[in-house]
């Protein structure tokens, strides 16, 4: 059950996590006996509407409908004395108290307006306290408010309370990739982008891959030089150079350079010097495969997905595997989990999450239960960051053009994920 709220059996997610624990917990256990209940009975007691909460918002609904237009019709009919009286010449009607003088004009709408407010404004009895056991009705909308008081409490008392918003924008930061801080006056920004689209019974129907190395030199003393390109690749890309570096040289010596040796390259703009492209339907070249097996039950689907890292020397950062979930079911059941999942009740998606697949952690797998056909779980969508680029292609050494010097120079590589399916 403990699955069914926590990502992870971590004291963390415990923590976060703790009151609709204890909800649980209290649906099972009954002075001390276990109750005779399964999973899906406990979220549907736990989740449970309150009809007597809702006729009481659609009573106090209709109060404040009615005293608003009450409202306007009074101050209308203010406006109106006020406008027939400065016709006829006569004073305005006021209204004053306790001696003082009249209020007239826009004023006496506005007090009028005011007044109508305060007094029309719907009362609501404080229900009838009962002697014993705890109700829930007419509480359930009031669940955040007892939470943060209760928080307050223990605030004041000096524990150390985690917010689960707080842990939300921490792990989301740390999603976003972050470029290295110490940029060189020679700065290349190798990047890759991959679309893949897989067949659910296997087989690899397209896989695109486009890379470019982009040239960024914010000093122009160092605007003359020449880039040391190391190609180790053996999938066999395509390779094209911008039309203004001198393709011969990097033919003969995998140098980029410009046709032109006395040109400087352009100083604080990204330059594409190099581009390369990648189309195949060969499955060895597939990066990461998955595997998602749902088999019928009788109370629904037992669905079991799997991935394998094909390719060792790569590391993918913040895998999310989205997995479709018929909607209208509720969650599914989690089994054998490797790594984190997040289940969205809005978009009605399973999101399997893994911090790091590398040749250490090649592989995993996930299995759940959940009412639907085979077909409501495709298509699995996959999404990643590297910080090695799929096709070993990296510049090893900068040089002066004249006397071929050595230039420091920083280099950041990103390897992204267009688009990424098993239909």
């Amino acid at each position: 059950m403990i699955p069914e709220y926590c990502r992870a059996l971590e004291e963390n997610e415990i923590s976060d996590h703790c009151f609709d624990l204890i909800f649980a917990f209290d649906e099972i256990v009954a002075l001390g006996y276990r109750e005779n209940v399964n999973l899906a009975q406990i979220r549907t007691f736990t989740e449970m509407d309150s009809h007597e909460e809702k006729v009481f918002r659609a009573v106090r609904e209709t109060q404040e409908r009615e005293a608003k237009a009450e409202m306007r019709r009074k101050a209308k009919e203010l406006q109106q004395a006020r406008r027939d009286a400065e016709r006829l010449g006569k004073k305005a009607p006021g209204f004053g108290g306790f001696g003082s003088s009249t209020v007239s004009g826009g004023s006496t709408a506005a007090m009028i307006t005011e007044t109508i407010i305060e007094t029309d404004k719907p009362k609501v009895a404080p229900a009838p306290a009962r002697p014993s056991g705890p109700s829930k009705a007419l509480k359930l909308g009031a669940k955040g408010k007892e939470v943060d008081n209760f928080v307050d409490k223990l605030k004041s008392e000096g524990e150390t309370i985690m917010s689960s918003n707080m842990g939300k924008r921490t792990s989301e930061s740390t999603k976003v990739y972050v470029p290295p801080v110490n940029m060189e006056s020679v700065h290349m920004k190798i990047e890759e982008k991959i679309t893949l689209t897989c067949g659910r019974d296997g087989g690899l129907q397209n896989m695109e891959l486009h890379g470019m190395i982009m040239l960024r030199i914010s000093d122009d003393k160092f605007g003359r030089i020449r880039l040391h390109v190391e190609n180790e690749d053996k999938k066999g890309v395509q390779l094209q150079t911008h039309p203004n570096v001198d393709k011969k040289l990097f033919t003969s010596e995998s140098l980029i350079g410009l046709k032109n040796p006395e040109k400087s390259f352009p100083v604080n703009s990204d330059v594409g010097v190099l581009k390369w492209r990648l189309q195949t339907t060969e499955e060895s070249f597939i990066p990461l495969t998955i595997n998602c097996w749902p088999s019928e039950s009788g109370n629904g689907c037992d669905v079991n997905i799997e991935y394998e890292l094909q390719e060792d020397n790569l590391e993918l950062n913040d895998v999310v595997i989205t997995i479709p979930l018929p909607s209208g079911v509720g969650a599914p059941v989690i089994g054998e989990l490797d790594g984190e999942y997040r289940h969205d009740s809005r978009r009605n998606t399973l999101e399997w999450c893994l911090p790091v697949i590398d040749a250490k952690n090649k592989s995993g797998s996930l299995e759940f239960s959940i009412a639907g056909q085979p077909n409501d779980f495709f298509p699995v969508q996959v999404s990643f960051i590297s910080k090695k680029n799929y096709c070993n292609i990296q510049v090893t050494k900068v040089t002066q053009v004249d006397g071929n010097s050595p230039v420091r120079f920083s280099t950041e590589t990103t390897f992204l994920v267009d688009k990424y399916e098993i239909l």
